[in-house]
């Protein structure tokens, strides 16, 4: 795939990787990305990558924008070839789907969606052939999903479905907006899952909720002491579907500061995910339960 560079004002310069969001895109715009950094070129200020983009932010009184254009086309060959494989992490994320909190919500915003009589999992279920929202659930929770990017607001997760394009679950974002969304919620949009890192705005499909924080700017959680968001690009994440019971636990152990999550050091190979997804994913769950 070619990279297509365009400039954005007077400091930026945006490379699109692909039109469409794939785990070879990804891989790509992270090799170019390491690479800009490991290079050390005098003038950039800041890489952000995304989903299948990334930007770079330059100060033009140190570097000239064609100049740096020129050092980002000479390491897209590089890019291109380089061993798609990852040294990350795999994690556990509990959800208690259909929970009162979002379902009070998105019943206040029912004007604003596509099926006004459905709730926003009934809809999934239906817009992807599945026959209920425990077939739903099934087919969300129980293979992996991998960290694309992070951002649009502090600390929240964009997540790509690890399996065959034609399974990936499809949901079209709300026709209008919401003005509120629980911290914590479990949306999608697209191809995409998220977790809302906070309260606010929002117009993904709301699924459920996790107690577990993931964003902790004053970083007194015991497990985001060292950073202050739990993601990074390239994490992988098990969703795990828990009970009323099960989250009220968790969230008192939260507040003790006693929550700990599962978190295993893991390795991705591209290529092997692409010759055995389902033996992949196997494998990537004999790691996060330590077997």
């Amino acid at each position: 795939m070619s990279i297509r560079f365009s400039f954005g004002g007077d400091e930026h310069i945006f490379a699109e990787v692909s039109e469409e969001m794939s785990l070879e895109a990804f891989f790509t715009s992270l090799s170019m990305t390491n690479a800009v950094k490991q290079a050390g070129i005098k003038g950039v200020t800041e890489i952000c990558p995304a989903n299948a983009s990334f930007q770079v932010k330059y100060d033009p009184d140190q570097i000239k924008p064609t100049d740096l254009l020129r050092e980002l086309q000479s390491m897209e060959g590089a890019a291109s070839k380089s061993d798609a494989t990852l040294k990350t992490r795999i994690m556990e994320i509990p959800v208690y789907y259909q929970d009162p909190w979002t379902h009070e919500t998105l019943m206040r915003f029912r004007e604003r969606h596509q099926d006004p009589k459905a709730t926003d999992l009934e809809y999934a279920a239906a817009v992807n052939g599945l026959g209920s929202v425990e077939d739903f659930v099934q087919a969300h929770s129980s293979q992996p999903w991998f960290v694309s990017m992070v951002g649009f607001v502090a600390g929240l997760p964009f997540l790509y479905q690890m399996v065959e394009r034609k399974r990936q679950l499809q949901v079209p974002k709300y026709l209008r907006p919401r003005t509120d969304t629980p911290k914590l919620t479990i949306g999608h949009g697209g191809c995409f899952s998220c977790i809302y890192s906070v309260r606010g705005a929002g117009g993904y499909q709301m699924f459920g909720v996790t107690p577990m924080p993931i964003y902790d700017p004053n970083q007194q959680v015991s497990y985001l002491q060292d950073e202050m968001c739990l993601f990074r690009p390239g994490d992988i994440v098990k969703w795990k579907p828990i009970s009323r019971d099960q989250y009220d636990a968790d969230i008192e152990a939260v507040n003790e500061n006693k929550f700990l999550p599962t978190v295993r050091e893991a390795s991705f190979s591209l290529t092997d995910f692409n010759k055995d997804i389902n033996g992949t994913n196997a494998k990537l769950m004999e790691v996060l339960h330590g077997r």
